[in-house]
């Protein structure tokens, strides 16, 4: 019993892994991260090198010393960046932004600039380290989960308990979780309390109380209880697993607007690289310049024309709302939809189990005169106990909540396409659809019922009818829950200029109840999956981008259809999540406004970069002929730009 209260060492450092910024934590801009990066370490290195020379040149030390200094300055902050120009080149017969500045950086050097080239290779570096730190911070934020993978658990079987690799497991087997420990599938509580963080796998960081009954999910946290658990889903299977897939499939798509950027790049830089050759060669004969003047000024439009900062001007900002939603559980397969994610004029959701919960609850019970309700509840409930319809299961935990006595049900048969038969006390009991009701007498006995009936169906509940032998006994109304959050999400949308529309293979009635109760614009009902293609595809033609939100494999299509599709983390299917280009893992709809709201927020970022990137480099380009400024001034001009843009991107981690 000793060995359950300790908890193992291992679950101290999941525990500070699951403290760190992650799903549902502030993030912040981390200082000593970006000192600890490779790259910034470089360039770092570089600039104090630079420095050294400087400073080696300005006390009048022998020459090859401050020489040694910026040599050491351009090999800690320009091998990186050589490596990979040279690679692209090679392997892709491309030239690069790394190989035009390296480039530029020993032209400088083999005029007796050593200084202006050491600068250049150290913001260079600099902003080079600033962009990796965001991919590294990016994917950090979506993967750091991938830490907190359980590998094995205790299984207890035949009384016995052994240590087993989580692939072993089967849907079934009762697991022991010790305090401290980290759940290893999927599955429901059968005996303990404890408190269980789940941050990892819904955002929220404060741990949820969990008792018998409740289901927990695998990757989560144990608290300070024992927990015995019984599997209910196959490794491969658990939302967990599903997350780890999703990390795989992160970032493997760029915007359509990087894709161009990087075909720009290639060609422009072959411009640049043209246009230099010519400033060397041709300028001392057409303008009568000096060779030394022709070769510097060459030099300054190198530095100055490179796109760098027009380069960067894209995905810093991108990856910035990848990891700034991957905190509050949402992940983007790729900064491709975090584009068209800011193109949103149209969200469209699912119904159920998505604006509503998925799960069907007893809104009302009415029984009739002579009937004790409670009694009657619980006769219901044991005719209907044996039957697996998500209705005859809400009926059983609604007496089950009630602590509704249930008698003994004897002959319970399920009588096809209308509902359940049994006899309790020697007594005919059928409950089934109400749809005897249309064909009854509207002025006769059965006249109240049938009133009851159309008003509860007017309010978008399903109404079984409840039989003692031929007589009426009451009726029970059930509905699918609406989400708490479903109206507030859907107003938030309104309020950002987004039209709603809802899409379920429900009848009009009930969707227009909810429809109309959480606020949409559009109702369409009695939809087959391939009509919610259909309606995708004429939302998308009226009005251009639209999110599609669903959780079910008949949701499937109309995510693959739409701009963007969103899939339900929690609950959603296999297929759903395979299908979406975002999912949210908290299911929480309430974060769709806000995510849009930042992705047009990148795309403003985006179009501000371009703008700046190129109004400088026309800037810098312009002086270098007309006024003939030096190259530190391009060097700082053209890498300050480069930094600006990289930062105004990473403003979005906040």
């Amino acid at each position: 019993m000793e060995n359950i209260r300790n908890a193992p060492a291992q679950s101290i450092q999941r525990q500070a892994n699951l403290n760190r910024p992650g799903p549902g934590k502030k993030g912040r801009f981390d200082l000593r991260s970006l000192i600890r990066n490779s790259e910034m370490q470089a360039a770092l290195a570089s600039g104090l090198l630079m420095l050294g020379g400087w400073a080696a040149s300005w006390l009048s030390a022998p020459a090859f010393v401050s020489i040694v200094l910026y040599i050491l300055s351009y090999a800690a902050g320009g091998w990186l960046k050589a490596k990979e120009g040279v690679e692209t080149l090679i392997h892709e017969r491309d030239l690069d932004v790394n190989l035009l500045m390296v480039a530029a950086a020993l032209g400088a050097a083999s005029i007796g600039y050593w200084n202006e080239g050491a600068m250049l290779i150290f913001i260079f570096a600099l902003s080079g380290a600033l962009e990796s730190y965001t991919t590294e911070r990016s994917k950090k934020d979506i993967s750091s989960l991938m830490a907190l993978k359980p590998e094995t658990a205790l299984r207890i079987q035949d009384g016995q308990m052994k240590l087993v690799p989580i692939g072993e497991l089967a849907i079934g087997d009762l697991v022991l979780v010790k305090p401290g420990e980290l759940i290893p599938a999927d599955g429901i509580i059968q005996k303990g309390n404890s408190s269980v963080n789940q941050s990892s796998i819904t955002g929220e960081s404060v741990p949820a109380d969990k008792a018998a009954g409740d289901e927990v999910f695998a990757g989560t946290l144990n608290g300070e209880g024992v927990l015995y658990v019984e599997v209910s889903r196959s490794a491969e299977s658990t939302v967990f697993a599903k997350i780890v897939k999703l990390v795989e499939e992160a970032e493997t798509e760029v915007p359509d607007s990087q894709r161009f950027m990087k075909r720009f790049e290639a060609i422009y830089a072959r411009i640049v690289v043209a246009a230099t050759l010519v400033l060397i060669f041709l300028t001392p004969f057409v303008l009568g310049w000096s060779f030394g003047t022709s070769f510097y000024k060459a030099m300054v439009f190198l530095v100055v024309a490179s796109p760098c900062a027009l380069v960067s001007s894209i995905m810093p900002a991108m990856l910035s709302v990848i990891s700034n939603r991957a905190r509050r559980g949402i992940l983007f397969k790729g900064g491709a939809h975090v584009e068209n994610m800011a193109l949103t004029s149209v969200v469209a959701f699912d119904k159920t189990g998505t604006l509503t919960l998925g799960t069907p609850q007893v809104t009302d019970f009415i029984p009739a005169d002579g009937y004790d309700r409670l009694e009657l509840l619980g006769i219901c409930a044991s005719v209907e106990q044996l039957s697996e319809h998500p209705l005859a299961k809400a009926i059983v935990v609604k007496a089950e909540e009630e602590g509704a006595m249930l008698p003994s049900a004897e002959s319970v048969t399920s009588l096809t396409g209308w509902g359940m038969e049994g006899w309790v006390q020697g007594r005919r009991w059928r409950i089934g659809k109400a749809d005897m009701l249309d064909q009854a007498d509207p002025s006769g006995e059965h006249a109240a019922w049938l009133r009851q009936r159309q008003e509860l169906n007017a309010a978008g509940k399903t109404v079984s009818v409840i039989l003692d032998g031929e007589r009426i006994a009451g009726l029970v109304a059930l509905a699918d829950v609406i989400r708490p959050q479903a109206a507030a999400a859907v107003k938030q949308l309104q309020s950002i200029g987004v039209k709603v529309a809802m899409l379920t293979g429900d009848h009009s009635l009930t969707a227009n109840a909810i429809g109309s109760s959480i606020g949409v614009d559009y109702v369409f009902a009695d939809l087959l999956p391939e009509e919610k293609v259909n309606h995708v595809k004429r939302l998308r033609e009226q009005y251009g981008h639209v999110v599609m939100v669903g959780d079910g494999v008949n949701d499937a299509p109309a995510l693959a259809t739409a701009t963007v599709g969103m899939g339900m983390g929690m609950n959603g299917s296999g297929t759903a999540l395979e299908v979406a280009d975002v999912v949210l893992m908290n299911d929480n709809i309430e974060e769709i406004a806000s995510t849009i709201t930042l992705a047009r927020r990148a795309r403003r970022i985006v179009k501000q970069n371009m703008v700046f990137a190129v109004s400088v480099i026309l800037l810098l380009m312009v002086s270098n002929f007309a006024a003939g400024i030096a190259l530190p001034f391009g060097v700082v001009g053209h890498e300050g730009s480069t930094i600006l843009v990289i930062l105004n991107g990473l403003r979005l981690l906040r």
